[in-house]
């Protein structure tokens, strides 16, 4: 059990399916799951909530605009363009957009189909 408070909820953010890879066959071991590419937009003031994990969802984040503080472990870190962070089944997070303008990330995970 987490002492995480449970952030806000998700609010201002749009989310584009880029393209995904069908991962049965490709690796052994991944049957039942895709690799996904997602663009992700932060409008100002937006929040992608509440506090969630990646336990069984890997992936990794990388900020094309603006900044994203990423809030996790009692910390707040601030992700500007062409930084970005991983997601493996330790993280414990949520995001925020605290910035002026749109923030704009391209996220990358493996995720079960369906």
């Amino acid at each position: 059990m987490s002492d995480e408070p449970a952030g806000p909820e998700t609010r201002g953010v749009s989310v584009e399916l880029l393209g995904t890879v069908d991962l049965d066959g490709e690796i052994e071991g991944l049957e039942g799951r895709q690799l996904r590419m997602r663009r992700v937009t932060m409008e100002p003031g937006a929040t992608f909530g509440p506090v969630h994990d990646h336990r069984d969802r890997p992936g990794l984040v990388f900020v094309l605009q603006g900044t994203i503080t990423d809030h996790r472990d009692g910390t707040q870190t601030d992700y500007g363009p062409g930084a970005g962070w991983p997601e493996d089944r330790h993280t414990l997070h949520w995001l925020e957009n605290r910035g002026d303008g749109p923030a704009v990330e391209i996220s990358i995970d493996i995720v079960r189909k369906g």
